[in-house]
């Protein structure tokens, strides 16, 4: 039985040749607050221009293009917010994500893929020196401003996944960023206290959200870095997320081992990371992150499970287990102290 082989074409070249297009479409929808505008009931491109402070037949244009994207639908000459858009892009919407893309689109990360075959000869960043875990490297302060709302949904599975309840504990944030982690952990678990590591000043925003949330008062703020601060001892967790990606397995390895010497016995240290399947390839959206390591860092990537379990077997963990966190891109490892 004869199988009809797909005939060739240039479709796929095109989409990716011409995809800054459609990201620089994006971002002048966010800057307009196009989305918003939507949502709020302007349908035809006068009205949402009108909202927008722009002209009618631009609109109309951007939002053509924005429905071919699949941001936008389209009926009748009308305009609305397909599922993701009013759960992300509406400014009104508590899943709103649209300012992720200052961080997104800073000028280091631009730069780091300005030429990628240059990077892929030389087998890392481009960038001066460590690229973006430099000592004191003032994305991270940007990274934090602007990425904490799309932590959310992962933060609460990660404290769910603690459950310390009304007990009594002490968690260890690393490279806690915007805080995150700490604030949802010791928003749901009132006898926590939280003590957060990173850069000064990306330790003032993680102070700004934890004072919002109303847990300052239960919060130690330890500034420097991971491989050198004394981190203390006794610790019932450890967050490791979104770090260990930023190097190599055996530095992975000696940030485990501290992790390690810092929980109490029988406790857990939880890795949040992008964990591809072994073929690398999937899920997409997670495996396509080892790039973004190979732009932006010397030696990160983004490591399969096997390999984590790997560091933290090395690093004296008993055993680990593996979590996927839907409907994020991210998963899980909790690591077991013996």
């Amino acid at each position: 039985m004869s199988t009809q082989q797909k005939p060739a074409s240039p479709e796929l070249y095109f989409e990716t040749i011409n995809a800054y297009q459609r990201t620089a479409a994006l971002l002048g929808a966010i800057d307009l607050d196009l989305f918003t505008a939507v949502g709020e009931g302007n349908a035809t491109p006068a009205e949402i221009a009108a909202r927008c402070g722009a002209d009618a037949r631009a609109t109309r244009i951007l939002c053509d293009f924005l429905t071919i994207a699949g941001f936008l639908t389209k009926e009748d000459g009308r305009y609305g917010l397909t599922t993701d858009s009013a759960a992300f892009l509406d400014r009104r919407s508590p899943m709103y994500i649209g300012g992720t893309s200052r961080f997104l689109h800073t000028q280091m990360i631009q730069t780091a893929f300005s030429d990628v075959a240059a990077l892929v000869r030389k087998g890392g960043t481009l960038l001066p020196g460590h690229g973006s875990v430099e000592d004191n490297n003032p994305v991270w302060v940007e990274f934090a401003r602007s990425m904490a709302p799309m932590m959310i949904p992962a933060a609460h599975a990660i404290a769910g996944m603690l459950a310390l309840g009304d007990r009594a504990a002490k968690v260890l944030d690393v490279a806690a960023g915007h805080g995150m982690f700490g604030v949802t952990v010791a928003s749901q678990s009132p006898n926590v206290h939280v003590t957060a590591l990173d850069w000064p000043a990306v330790l003032d925003v993680a102070k700004e959200n934890a004072q919002a949330a109303g847990v300052l008062d239960r919060y130690t703020f330890l500034p420097g870095s991971a491989f050198d601060v004394d981190l203390g001892e006794g610790y019932d967790a450890v967050l490791l997320t979104n770090f260990l990606h930023h190097f190599d397995l055996p530095t992975c390895e000696q940030l485990a081992a501290r992790a390690y010497a810092a929980l109490a016995p029988g406790r857990r240290a939880f890795t949040l990371d992008f964990i591809p399947e072994p073929d690398r390839v999937t899920p997409p959206s997670t495996a396509g992150f080892a790039l973004v390591m190979l732009a932006t860092t010397a030696r990160g990537d983004a490591y399969t499970f096997a390999e984590l379990e790997t560091v933290f077997s090395r690093s004296g963990f008993e055993r680990s287990e593996f979590h996927a966190l839907p409907p994020t891109m991210q998963q899980a490892v909790v690591s077991y102290k013996r």
